[in-house]
């Protein structure tokens, strides 16, 4: 029972509600969507990410023996449930926002349409797959935005919550535009480009700095960055002045010279200078320690000489913003419409798609959400990804992701892409969905 392709890694209440809908006769097609209900503060825009992987896990849906065997012991489900289990596999299809797409609230962003028993099973682990890399890749364009032109690499999976959250928050970053990550395992996963330099412990265990730095350089002479804030971050910076004709002698360059703590405005600054001073005009200066999008801000409004960014845990955890209130609904059962009228928690009914424009200068002017046949002015945002459980394509390399994020962030009105609190792109809802939604609750209405 391998967690991360165990259909187990579920919900409970999936389960029970599979065998009341067998139990029933509850069979027909369903439609389900998800989407985030709204968008958490400071979050002007939302960016998709994860559908390769839910993909990859519909596709590949089965219960083995072991794992029948396993609830045939652990709960009272019938023989008649656990054989559908063991037969099952999803046979539906799904419509979904191309991964890198901007998207905003109550826009579904994937829909699942399949028999009601498969398109219930899949909800939770749909949801923990596009829900988490969402996260991360939202949080990873802003600090895109925030520093154009910057090297910025994820440094987070130590602080990343569980392995699979770190590796996932790697390609979720990249794919939204970081140049790469410090998770050796995500270059096999995903070919995605892998940097490290060292850590304050590799100065700490050598009696000096130089020495340090030496031992380090021979030993890993390729793309060689010196960590150089353990002690005195001018005093090492100095050393390496003194270090790289050395160096050279040897074929060994050094590429650039890190710094983890500190004012790294004023240290960055100073840091340039003394290389500067010394020759050493090609080295660069890569900073991390703690950095978020504001504090990208607030660098590149200082012009700090600094050259790349390493981001770790406000990247992974995705900090201010950890989680998006978001769901799976039922929007339509046996060809009828569905809406949830919770307080709150209201959805629009039936099958949708987004429509988005765009005016003369290129930029997103607002989005149309309208039931899927109603179609409206600008482009359609859900394209057909799956039918019949099987892949219409091959997945998209994680290249053509990287160009389509790239384009919707170069799309974003001005006040988005500068991310300016308080800021909204219309999102408007079709007439046609709110007589559906209207003509729903009147029969629900009628049934009470």
């Amino acid at each position: 029972m391998y967690p991360a392709t165990s259909p187990l890694l579920t919900d409970l209440y999936q389960l029970n509600m599979v065998q009341a809908y067998l139990d029933h006769g509850q069979m027909d097609t369903a439609v389900f969507e998800f989407f985030v209900r709204r968008l958490p503060a400071r979050r002007g825009f939302l960016m998709a990410a994860g559908l390769e992987q839910a993909l990859d896990f519909l596709e590949n849906l089965q219960f083995s023996s072991e794992e029948i065997d396993w609830l045939r012991k652990n709960y009272r489900f019938t023989d008649g449930f656990l054989d559908y289990l063991a037969r099952l596999r999803f046979t539906g299809d799904v419509d979904a926002m191309p991964e890198g797409t901007i998207f905003f609230a109550n826009e579904p962003i994937i829909r699942v349409t399949a028999p009601l028993p498969e398109a219930q099973l899949v909800e939770t682990r749909l949801i923990n797959i596009l829900h988490f890399q969402s996260v991360v890749a939202s949080k990873a364009a802003r600090m895109v935005l925030a520093a154009p032109g910057k090297q910025l690499i994820d440094f987070g999976l130590r602080r990343a919550h569980g392995a699979e959250a770190g590796l996932m928050a790697a390609r979720a970053s990249y794919l939204a535009g970081f140049d790469g990550t410090a998770t050796v395992l995500a270059r096999e996963y995903f070919g995605i480009p892998v940097f490290g330099t060292m850590a304050h412990s590799f100065i700490q265990a050598h009696d000096d700095e130089t020495s340090a730095f030496l031992e380090f350089a021979r030993s890993r002479p390729d793309n060689l960055v010196l960590l150089i804030d353990t002690y005195d971050t001018e005093a090492a910076a100095r050393k390496v002045v003194t270090l790289a004709p050395r160096l050279k002698k040897e074929g060994i360059a050094v590429r650039g010279v890190r710094l983890d703590s500190g004012d790294l405005i004023v240290l960055s600054k100073a840091v340039r200078r003394i290389l500067d001073d010394g020759g050493l005009h090609d080295v660069t200066i890569f900073a991390s320690g703690g950095l978020d999008e504001d504090e990208l801000a607030k660098m590149m409004d200082a012009n700090a000489p600094i050259d790349g960014f390493g981001i770790g845990t406000s990247l992974t955890t995705s900090s201010d913003a950890p989680a998006f209130d978001c769901a799976y609904k039922l929007q339509e059962y046996a060809g009828i419409a569905r809406r949830k009228r919770s307080v709150g928690k209201a959805t629009w009914p039936g099958r949708k798609q987004v429509w988005r424009s765009f005016g003369d200068d290129g930029c997103m002017t607002g989005d149309v959400l309208a039931l899927d046949h109603d179609r409206q002015a600008g482009e359609p945002l859900l394209v057909p990804v799956m039918r019949h459980g099987r892949r219409l394509a091959a997945p998209s390399t994680l290249a053509d992701i990287r160009k389509r994020a790239a384009q919707g962030l170069a799309q974003l009105p001005w006040s988005l892409r500068h991310l300016s609190d308080g800021t909204m792109l219309p999102v408007t809802v079709a007439p046609g969905l709110i007589a559906l939604a209207e003509e729903v609750d009147r029969r629900c209405a009628a049934m009470m």
